[in-house]
């Protein structure tokens, strides 16, 4: 061998190694491509932080009476306060807080019966199907304002029964979404094969199905966290949510509907804290289904 070919060889670059991403890094990557999403994560992160915590270490409770009566936004109460002289900051903090709980509450009853109705639909499907998807039929049809308002009318206007009460009437999206995807997945290679192992229906499901449908899950419970903070705002904002000493920012936004002209800041913050959660939401929503289906940037771009 030359001389040449031995300083060849000695110098050849080493063989590139490819590290293969997990399904996980791939949805992060994607998600951290989409400006808006992380934006909006961000913004509502920082929103949820505020509800939380700040309304903990703000001085004034939101059942608070102060001596400033109708005061407009200054340093020491930076949303002004109401006639009686509650400070409008802390209202809207524990407004937000309350606002968001009902909303993720809703969000969790709906996508988990939503989640096991439409994953026992599709896997079994014939009559089991078709009379289980009748039902979500008939629910869907159902207008959800009227239904919820008749149904939390005469209550005493617990957060928490208001948010099952809206729960029960949202389940029905996310199940006919799941039942597709499931549809779709009960005929995979991993599926025949594991049946053809002897394992149960029940293993399959929950194994499986779900597990693998859980990118089109996340999206729609993501986006019915935001349906769900609107459909309380109106309920509250008719007089049939949140009932006082408590409050909601529908609630918030009720109360002041008569003093727009007069005392603006009683209408506008928490009605600007309430388009800001749903736009962050449906941002993020958004993010997440391009994350977990690329395909679909491509269908709307």
């Amino acid at each position: 061998m030359s001389d040449e070919t031995k300083t060849a060889t000695r110098h050849k670059p080493p063989a590139a190694t490819v590290r293969q991403r997990s399904q996980r890094e791939l949805v992060l990557r994607r998600f951290l491509r989409h400006k808006a999403a992380v934006v909006s994560l961000v913004l509502f992160a920082a929103v949820v932080l505020l509800a939380f915590a700040g309304g903990a270490l703000w001085r004034y409770d939101y059942a608070d009476i102060t001596s400033a009566v109708s005061v407009p936004p200054s340093l020491e109460h930076p949303f002004g306060t109401d006639n009686l002289g509650h400070d409008t900051f802390a209202q809207v903090l524990r407004g937000t807080q309350r606002s968001i709980e009902i909303a993720l509450l809703i969000a969790l009853l709906a996508g988990l019966v939503g989640t096991l109705w439409g994953a026992f639909s599709g896997y079994y499907r014939g009559i089991t199907d078709s009379v289980m998807m009748r039902i979500a039929d008939l629910v869907l049809t159902l207008p959800l304002l009227a239904v919820a308002a008749v149904l939390t009318r005469g209550t005493s206007g617990s957060w928490w029964f208001v948010a099952l009460v809206i729960a029960s009437l949202q389940w029905a999206y996310v199940s006919r979404v799941v039942r597709g995807v499931v549809l779709s997945l009960r005929e995979k290679e991993y599926v025949e094969a594991s049946r053809a192992l002897g394992a149960t229906d029940r293993w399959i499901i929950f194994r499986h199905l779900i597990p693998n449908a859980l990118g089109p899950i996340i999206v729609n419970v993501t986006i019915l966290v935001a349906a769900a903070i609107l459909v309380e705002t109106a309920l509250s904002f008719l007089g049939l949510g949140v009932q006082p000493p408590d409050t909601s920012l529908g609630l918030l936004v009720s109360e002041a509907d008569t003093a727009v002209s007069t005392r603006p800041w009683l209408f506008y913050f928490p009605g600007a804290f309430i388009v800001v959660i749903a736009l962050t939401i449906n941002f993020i929503g958004d993010g997440l289904r391009d994350a977990f289906d690329p395909t679909q940037r491509k269908v709307r771009t």
